[in-house]
């Protein structure tokens, strides 16, 4: 199957690019030998073999076989309605769309609505479901070696003010790490409901972004584990960071911080002992394979959109929440203040 990747920003010309290129070596016969198709009209790229650079969706279009080809839609949450959209009219039907799915709940309502009208396939972008590392949380926690799971924290930090400040393409702190969490906790413990969530805005000499602070939401789940999740995006250190808290034990692990590394660490504790393991985890790629094969088999494939679909929905809850006006006086002199809210 061909490629195409629409949007070159961080998550386009950053990940996908390099990703496809590591998932063609990997399985050719998946992807074909056809060069990968990309756009942005905001963006260039420098020429490089194997790929061939349009300046709009519609150029592009007219030498590619829709039914062939593979979209990988990479434009800022708030564009993705409008880009599946005119994908969906020129015949594309096989799409995979970045985290987060949609920007809030009626963006996620048309998305489902154009889904439905032109049958679309579309798969979310989620490497953490496919990590090595949850495969051996999800072993951990059905097995009862250390009980019952009764707490789970995940913790998402890194510095992000040049990105947040040039080209805020994510609306809030919600739409930047917490998808990822979100979803892990879904995976891990079953459906849940926002029970609490808070926001901070980004200031740093004069220059100001609201709501790109941080981020933190406490889930509740059906399953009785409680779920808190925090992402700091002013923090001076990288951390993917799980911990997860048993009846009998505990585990910690720690997901790669960027794509320089494929590896993630679990640390196991219970009875006084303790075991770390390092693991080979290279898990976007794993996830780019998988989405590949799921797309070559056709049928109709509902599961990993109503999951993404269940994350955009909690995260539209957590940001309602704390979804008052920004106001300079809403923060003080020495920083922004934290719009803390807690559920009905």
């Amino acid at each position: 199957m061909q490629s195409f990747v629409v949007g070159l920003g961080r998550a386009g010309a950053g990940l996908h690019l390099p990703v496809l290129a590591k998932a063609r070596d990997r399985d050719p016969r998946l992807f074909g030998d056809q060069d990968v198709v990309a756009c942005d009209p905001r963006r260039t790229l420098p020429r490089r073999p194997g790929l061939v650079a349009t300046a709009s969706i519609g150029e592009a279009a007219g030498g590619l076989d829709p039914a062939g080809t593979v979209v990988h839609i990479c434009t800022p949450p708030t564009e993705r309605h409008a880009v599946i959209t005119e994908l969906a009219g020129l015949g594309f039907r096989n799409m995979i769309v970045e985290k987060p799915l949609a920007s809030d709940a009626d963006d996620l309502a048309r998305i489902i609505r154009v889904r439905r009208k032109h049958r679309l396939h579309i798969e979310v972008v989620e490497p953490w479901l496919t990590s090595t590392l949850t495969r051996r949380l999800i072993e951990l926690t059905s097995s009862g070696l250390f009980g019952a799971p009764r707490s789970i924290t995940i913790v998402q930090n890194k510095p992000r003010f040049r990105r947040s400040f040039a080209a805020p393409g994510h609306p809030t702190a919600f739409d930047v790490e917490l998808p990822h969490g979100v979803a892990l906790a879904l995976r891990l413990a079953g459906a849940a409901r926002v029970t609490h969530a808070a926001g901070t805005d980004l200031e740093v000499d004069g220059q100001f972004s609201p709501r790109m602070g941080g981020a933190d939401v406490g889930l509740r789940h059906n399953s009785g584990v409680r779920t808190e999740i925090s992402s700091d995006l002013t923090s001076p250190v990288r951390e993917r960071r799980i911990t997860i808290d048993f009846a009998h034990g505990s585990a910690v692990g720690h997901f790669a911080v960027s794509d320089d590394d494929d590896h993630s660490q679990l640390t196991l504790r219970a009875n006084g002992l303790s075991e770390h393991v390092v693991l080979r985890d290279d898990s976007l790629t794993e996830w780019m394979v998988q989405a590949y094969r799921r797309f070559r088999a056709g049928g109709e494939q509902t599961r990993g959109f109503n999951f993404a679909a269940e994350v955009v929905q909690l995260l539209s809850v957590a940001k309602n929440i704390c979804a008052e006006p920004v106001v300079p006086a809403a923060r003080t002199e020495t920083g922004p203040v934290a719009m803390a809210h807690h559920a009905g």
